[in-house]
């Protein structure tokens, strides 16, 4: 599976049907005034130059939660909003400057990429350095009966490096002022401050998480003193869910900055990480989570009626902002490098202080996402670059068939790469074992816990994501390890019957798009690798044949290219028995039916290449082929899809698809010439 940039939580994003952030200049004059009247914009931004701090404080956290809501975004950029909240990350007051820093955060989250960018543009980077290094030169400086001054610092602190997360994944420019302005020491710094505010430690271990990733410029120049710091928090030992999500994030880091290890200590290292990422997939969140919920219920009952109105209500909040992001999330969008990537819905520093169980959670569920996806990026091949990633697949490496590909397109299709070390380490701490059971759908007892109480219900579609992430580590863990590495024929028909109680348990297949990529894609790998090893497989091609239905119907072009490709495996272990033509008779008709009406031209070839297998050798494959007319159909095809190609292709479809295109368009012509010799026998 694909990936694509890290993201920090975000609330509703930027509605880019709306206008956009480089078009502010362009509104006339009638609208400037219109939205003046309905935009808090205006007010808002004049009270950021009082003179009284506790004006400009109300000021930034009333920005903070504007901006929340998306369709205000625009009325703030337009007005210079960046450069007038810019200076006060350096105001006198320390709560000014926490609003400040949070009123930039929350347009960051929800302007997006584009938003980012344009916040780099504007030199926010100059104060957000020049506050980080204030902030952490005043860790040590407060006097210890200024206790609550030095949590206010750390408090500034922690929305500075929440900042800087959200700024070094959406822009390079960013990313490249984090390299050379020496932000790396000032992240590691709050990062060791895990044993007196573990928020602000996690949030600078999530952004470390992300810097480190693809940027070999910063790994240059990474010395032994951070590589320590990052080794001790993963040598923590305290149980709390907490620790747990940081060491995982550490784990993170730590594979991110492998190439940076000596040769002598990365076995070790490999070991160290996998053993982490171990530990974290053994805990239950099913058994944890009504646990949890039960602790909470209890406290509650020891707390006087009313004190926790408010914070239940914020923490509802918290959890319907996170709702409507994973609405804005949907879609198939990570996808980059072929590695999986945290879409990061963690809404748990959001949630008030005192929801200790909720965040514990909520750090779980995401701990378990994030060693999931470590486990896919270390099955993941390096060999193309991100941008020709993007560029070469609209879902994953899947689109591409697996025959007749051209020069420099075969490395796509090549077995993931998998180093000894990496694949000993996985095996010894039962990686792929855990990694099955993590694939099975989130416990009732969790889901009904979670469901019945308004705060915790964000939580449903975090278990949820834990099973998709599961699945699809799960397909790399299938395309990077051999049979036997895995547990042999035995261990792989458990794995095959247990992905067909998933899908086909219910009375209908589940229709939900994630689940349904991720399983389906983990699906085309164990079968493709028993077909291999000429091992019986558990599912019946009626069984088949309804989910290829199902998916058929799936808007994702990988859900699609993956469902033929596995009729078309299928199809081939058929035809070498006997008593089989009727059955490739249903299949041939299915897959011709993809092939002639999909409306995208790389389902189409993997429809075609998956009949060239399933009908290239045998009599029962002969007998169907006559008995479904491929022949004629195929010779009537042929133009179209030629056609398609020619008129669609150039436009729609990245150089190497169309390369692997014009393969299948060939293969289509000898194949049609193969049963032209079939049927004159």
């Amino acid at each position: 599976m694909g990936k694509s940039k890290t993201t920090k939580f975000k609330r509703p994003q930027f509605n880019t049907v709306g206008l956009p952030t480089n078009a502010v200049k362009e509104v006339d004059a009638d609208e400037e005034e219109h939205e003046a009247e309905s935009c808090p914009a205006a007010e808002l931004l004049e009270k950021l130059q009082s003179p009284s701090a506790d004006v400009r404080e109300f000021a930034c956290a009333s920005i903070s939660r504007v901006v929340q809501q998306s369709q205000t975004i625009p009325g703030f950029l337009q007005r210079d909003a960046v450069r007038r909240l810019g200076p006060l990350l350096l105001d006198s007051s320390l709560a000014v400057r926490e609003t400040a820093t949070g009123a930039l955060r929350n347009l960051s989250a929800c302007g997006g990429q584009e938003v980012c960018e344009d916040m780099v543009k504007h030199d926010v980077m100059t104060p957000l350095t020049a506050l980080l290094r204030e902030s952490c030169a005043g860790f040590e400086g407060a006097a210890v009966t200024m206790k609550d001054q030095k949590n206010a610092v750390e408090d500034v602190a922690n929305e500075a490096v929440n900042l800087l997360w959200n700024l070094c994944e959406s822009s390079s420019q960013s990313l490249s002022v984090f390299n050379k302005a020496g932000l790396l020491d000032l992240v590691v710094q709050c990062l060791e401050r895990h044993p007196h505010n573990m928020e602000l430690s996690l949030s600078a271990a999530h952004c470390l998480h992300t810097v480190t990733e693809d940027n070999p410029e910063l790994l240059c120049s990474m010395n032994a003193a951070v590589l320590g710091v990052v080794e001790n928090v993963l040598l923590t030992s305290q149980q709390d869910m907490a620790h747990t999500l940081l060491r995982t994030l550490a784990a993170g880091t730590l594979w991110n900055m492998k190439g940076s290890l000596p040769a002598a200590r990365q076995a070790q290292t490999i070991n160290a990480v996998v053993a982490t990422l171990s530990q974290c997939l053994d805990l239950d969140a099913g058994s944890l989570i009504p646990e949890l919920r039960q602790a909470e219920e209890t406290r509650h009952k020891n707390t006087p009626p009313g004190a926790d109105i408010e914070d239940q209500a914020a923490a509802e909040l918290a959890v319907e902002e996170m709702d409507n992001e994973e609405e804005e999330e949907e879609g198939p969008k990570h996808k980059r490098n072929g590695k999986a990537v945290r879409v990061d819905n963690d809404f748990s520093d959001l949630l008030p202080r005192d929801k200790e169980e909720l965040r514990e959670a909520s750090a779980l569920l995401t701990a378990q996402q994030t060693s999931l996806e470590i486990i896919v990026n270390m099955c993941c091949s390096d060999d193309p670059s991100d941008d020709e990633w993007e560029e070469e697949s609209s879902s994953d490496e899947s689109d591409m068939g697996p025959d007749g590909l051209c020069d420099g397109v075969s490395n796509l299709m090549s077995p993931l790469c998998l180093s000894a070390e990496v694949q000993e380490a996985l095996i010894n701490h039962s990686i792929p074992e855990k990694v099955l059971r993590k694939t099975e759908f989130p416990r009732k007892e969790a889901m009904d816990v979670c469901h019945k109480n308004p705060s915790w219900r964000g939580l449903e579609k975090k278990m949820q994501r834990v099973q998709s992430r599961a699945l699809t580590c799960l397909h790399s863990i299938l395309s990077s390890m051999d049979a036997e590495s895995l547990g042999g024929a035995a261990a792989l028909q458990g794995a095959a019957q247990h992905l067909s109680t998933l899908v086909f348990s219910a009375a209908e297949i589940p229709k939900e798009e994630e689940f349904l990529e991720a399983v389906i894609s983990a699906m085309r790998s164990l079968l493709q690798m028993i077909a291999s090893k000429n091992i019986s497989q558990c599912m019946t091609p009626q069984q088949l044949m309804s989910l290829s239905e199902a998916a058929t119907r799936c808007d994702v072009v990988s859900v699609r290219v993956n469902a033929v490709a596995i009729l078309g495996i299928t199809g081939s272990t058929l035809a070498k028995e006997k008593g089989t033509a009727e059955t490739l008779q249903m299949i041939g008709n299915a897959l011709l039916q993809v092939a002639t009406k999909d409306a995208n031209l790389v389902v189409n070839g993997e429809a075609l290449d998956a009949m060239f297998d399933v009908f290239a050798d045998g009599a029962e494959a002969e007998t169907a082929a006559k008995n479904i007319q491929l022949l004629p159909a195929l010779k009537a095809l042929q133009p179209v899809f030629k056609a398609k190609i020619r008129k669609e292709g150039r436009g729609r479809y990245s150089p190497q698809q169309l390369c692997v295109l014009d393969n299948i368009k060939v293969n289509l012509r000898r194949f049609i010439g193969y049963l032209e010799k079939v049927v004159k026998k």
